[in-house]
């Protein structure tokens, strides 16, 4: 398939493999993604435009960064002069494998502070116990927020 000038977001999707309402949720959340729109009103994206929503995935699903961190790191690596290369796009339009990903045992807030005293023989919370557990709270935060935007989104059907 040639290179196009510009995807509908069903082709944006597809090459990246994400749903379009997560799509639609990140415009709202990246100011650096805004797709231009047709005359019918159609999101339309160019490649740099795909190039920014697969480094968002990466940053979100792969080095699992927050949203509040990957719209930092995002802001500088665009503001730095560009993007951290990805790996090429697959611009075929078809679906790419699906990975396999190894479950990690999920630790909770109260186990990490037993580790941070631990650590410290006992002794009072460390700093960076602190930092994961503000961190977990922010991620609680958001996913609470985007479940709160589905909720309303599957009322209105």
């Amino acid at each position: 398939m040639a290179k196009k000038l510009y995807y509908k977001i069903g082709e944006a999707c597809k090459i990246l493999d994400i749903q379009p309402y997560v799509l639609r949720y990140w415009e709202t959340e990246f100011t650096s993604l805004s797709p231009s729109k047709s005359k019918s009103g159609q999101r339309t994206y160019t490649e740099e435009d795909l190039k920014v929503i697969g480094r968002i995935k990466e940053l979100l699903y792969e080095e699992g960064f927050t949203i509040a961190g990957a719209k930092k790191r995002l802001e500088g690596e665009l503001g730095g002069g560009g993007l951290k290369p990805l790996r090429p796009l697959d611009l075929s339009g078809k679906s790419p494998p699906k990975k396999a990903v190894a479950a990690r045992p999920e630790k909770t807030v109260e186990t990490k502070k037993k580790e941070g005293r631990a650590s410290q023989g006992g002794g009072g919370e460390s700093a960076k116990v602190k930092e994961l557990e503000a961190g977990i709270n922010a991620a609680l935060s958001q996913a609470q927020d985007i479940i709160a935007l589905l909720d309303t989104g599957s009322k209105k059907r």
